[in-house]
Order: C-alpha cells, then sequence, then structure tokens
C-alpha cells in the first residue's frame, strides 16, 4: 500500500483511470446498462479520491473500486427495483455477498463490439468506445472528431440508451459478423493511442499510458483477426509511431518536430516489427485507410537508411488516402508534402484549396503548416498572424513554445 502521505490526488487518479475500462465493461456485462456502471464507478472513484489520500491506496485497487461501484448498483436498484432489473439486482447483490478474493475477468474488448453494433449509429460507435472503454470525456472525444462538446455529449447519452434498450448483448460476435463491427473498433483505438501520442513524457493523468494500452489492444484484435489487413495495418502504424517517442522531445523536454529528429533515437525494433506486419497485410490485397497511413510512416522511416523521406511515394500515398477518406486532415498532409516536392508556393495553393472547410479552422497544425509556408516566403505579416493563431490552439507547453521560437525567427 502507498503511504497516504506521499500520495498526491493526481496519483490516485491515474490509479483510478487504469482500471476504468475494465470495470466499466465488467459492470455493463452484468447490468446491461452501460450509463448506470459509469455513473456507479464514477461515485466509486470519487470515494477513492477523498479517502485512498488518508487511508493510501488499498492493496487491490480495481477490487475496491468494483465493491463501491458494485454496492451503488445494489442501492440504486433497492430504490427502483422492477420485475426486469430483478435479475440483475439478485446477480449484483449475490457478488456483494461472496467476499472471496478473485481475479476481475477483462471484458473490454467485448464492450468494445457491444458499442461498435449495427444497432449503434455508425457516427457514434468508436466515441462510444472512447467514452465507455477509455473513459474520455466528451469534450476531448468531440475535439478528436470535429464536431461541438454538446453535440457529442447529447449523441453519446443516446447511444448508450440504445445499447441498453435494444439489449445488445456484450460479447465478442460470431467471426461472420466481426467485418461490420471492425471499423468502429479500429477507429476508437486509434484515436487513444493519439491521445496518449500527444502526450509523449507521460505528465498527464489523463492520457498517462494510453499509447501503451492501445497498442495492447491492438495486438489483442490481430490476435483475434490474424489475416485482418486492416488489423495488421494498424497495428503496424501504431508501432511506426511509438517507434519515434523519445525522439520527439530532446533532453531539455523542448519539442522536436518529425523532420527534425535525430532517426538513431528512433526503435529499430518496432519499426522493423511494423513493416513486417505491413507485408503480412499486402498479402491479403484489400488495401484500406490504416495501411495506407503505416505505410506513410514506413516511408518517413526510410530516412534511417538514406538520410531522406520518400515524398514521391508520400504524395501517391497521400493521393490515394484522401480518395478514400477525403479527410482534410489528409489534405492538410498532402500540402505540406507537395511543399516539400514542389516549393511553398505549390504547398500553400493546396492549402488555400482546404482553407473553407470549417473543421480546419480550430486545428492547430493546418495554422501551423500555413505559418510556415508563408515565413518561407517571407510574408512576414500573414506569418505573424498564423503562428499565433496556432499557439492560441495549442495545449501543450512545448509544442506553444517550439511554434513561438518559430515565429520570432519568421520575424527576424
Amino acid at each position: 500500500m502507498m503511504e497516504p502521505a506521499s500520495l498526491p490526488p493526481a496519483a490516485v487518479a491515474h490509479v483510478a483511470r487504469a482500471s476504468y475500462g475494465k470495470l466499466v465493461a465488467y459492470l455493463s456485462a452484468r447490468t446491461r446498462d452501460v450509463a448506470k456502471a459509469e455513473d456507479a464507478l464514477a461515485q466509486a472513484f470519487l470515494e477513492a479520491l477523498n479517502r485512498w489520500p488518508k487511508s493510501g491506496v488499498p492493496e487491490s485497487p480495481e477490487a475496491w473500486l468494483l465493491t463501491v461501484a458494485r454496492r451503488q448498483l445494489v442501492d440504486h436498484n433497492r430504490r427502483v427495483l422492477t420485475a426486469e432489473r430483478g435479475r440483475d439486482h439478485l446477480l449484483l447483490l449475490a457478488e456483494e455477498l461472496d467476499d472471496k478474493p478473485r481475479d476481475i475477468p477483462d471484458e473490454r474488448l467485448s464492450l468494445m463490439f457491444a458499442c461498435a453494433h449495427p444497432a449503434i449509429d455508425v457516427r457514434m460507435r468508436a466515441p462510444l468506445i472512447l467514452q465507455t472503454v477509455l473513459g474520455f470525456d466528451a469534450a476531448t472525444i468531440a475535439q478528436a472528431f470535429l464536431v461541438s462538446p454538446t453535440t457529442m455529449s447529447q449523441r453519446l447519452v443516446r447511444a448508450k440508451a440504445k445499447i441498453k434498450d435494444a439489449g445488445i448483448p456484450f460479447r465478442i460476435p460470431d467471426r461472420d459478423e466481426l467485418p461490420e463491427r471492425l471499423d468502429a473498433v479500429l477507429a476508437a483505438v486509434y484515436a487513444a493511442f493519439s491521445a496518449g501520442w500527444a502526450d509523449p513524457l507521460g505528465v498527464d493523468v489523463q492520457r498517462k499510458g494510453l499509447a501503451d494500452e492501445a497498442i495492447w489492444l491492438a495486438r489483442l484484435i490481430v490476435e483475434l483477426l490474424p489475416k485482418e489487413p486492416e488489423a495488421l495495418g494498424l497495428l503496424a502504424l501504431l508501432l511506426h509511431l511509438d517507434a519515434r517517442r523519445l525522439a520527439r522531445r530532446d533532453e531539455a523536454g523542448h519539442f522536436v518536430p518529425l523532420m527534425e529528429q535525430d532517426p538513431a533515437r528512433w526503435q529499430a525494433p518496432l519499426i522493423e516489427e511494423a513493416d513486417g506486419l505491413l507485408r503480412e497485410a499486402s498479402r491479403h490485397y484489400c488495401i484500406g485507410r490504416y495501411q495506407l497511413e503505416a505505410a506513410i510512416q514506413s516511408a518517413h522511416a526510410i530516412r534511417r537508411r538514406t538520410g531522406r523521406a520518400d515524398w514521391t511515394a508520400l504524395e501517391r500515398l497521400y493521393d490515394r488516402l484522401f480518395d478514400l477518406t477525403h479527410s482534410p486532415v489528409v489534405a492538410l498532409n498532402r500540402a505540406v508534402v507537395i511543399a516539400e516536392l514542389r516549393g511553398a508556393p505549390a504547398g500553400l495553393a493546396a492549402l488555400d484549396a482546404i482553407a473553407e472547410d470549417k473543421r480546419l479552422a480550430d486545428y492547430q497544425p493546418y495554422w501551423a503548416a500555413r505559418a510556415e509556408l508563408k515565413a518561407r516566403l517571407s510574408d512576414k505579416a500573414a506569418a505573424n498572424d498564423a503562428y499565433l493563431r496556432a499557439i492560441g490552439l495549442e495545449s501543450d507547453p512545448a509544442v506553444r513554445n517550439f511554434l513561438e521560437e518559430r515565429r520570432r525567427r519568421a520575424l527576424s
């Protein structure tokens, strides 16, 4: 048990967050009500935040949280007990009375596929997984999917109600049912990794360990579907990105952009494993988004051997990816590649072509790219405006400092 005196609230929050998805999945499978499971677990977390700093973290934090959450559910069912809830109430009560210590089964993958059920709005499957399995709040999810927090919150509430009302089972579906649900599960794993990727030093309690957890889930999906090319592609993509984790900050903690990173600091075993997965995926002759994104990262990783990214391959890959996704973020990255191949004017023209897309209005990388290209063209006023916009949109202090330094350099 950790000593209370050395237990700041952040440490308590980290212990709680690490158990969130596993406990929600376990409780949801028994109550068949995700929202109620989340509410009960939220109360358990609150009690932990109040008690653990004084008493210390219990020997088994997950079991402690589960016990408190289960009591919350039992108490709630007693107040509103109906015939249809009787079975769930008795099950919870029986578990509450059985105080024998036991391992809590990890049912997160079952919950993820329940959230990806065809009865759930296709737009909400990945966001629902992010909230129920990984504990993201609606505002964070909204930012990832470029919609307003209010809209996302309302949609999540409706989606959780649908799971309950439609009686969606909490199980890994049969093999013939998997493909139609897989896209949402892969998208949620990727979004979880991206959230952890935004905190490379692991200092954000809410994001700590998310990248590792996402890679673990991706490996689990590949074990489940070893011949699914997009599952292989996603794992390859995550490993390529994770290989560069240590190179994204220098020894002083300063942000280092991709093209200025030292390839010697990239983790060669992860890159080799990623390329092997990508080759395996290619044997199935079904190219998808994650394979293309992994191939893009591989075209950057070739700089380890040649000293230069394969910009020609990158343009072709981004063209194919845009044809597949029509994503403004893909168009933005393509514009950056065009600037490297054909110069800043061509890159800026590609940026101008997507400037009216409202989804980019508050997207920091768009303004950072625009600032960089304006600076290359010696348009100091426009570069300054774009850098200020990017700095205002960035939450990471290291990236803000990097952008501020670039802004000063552009104005000198």
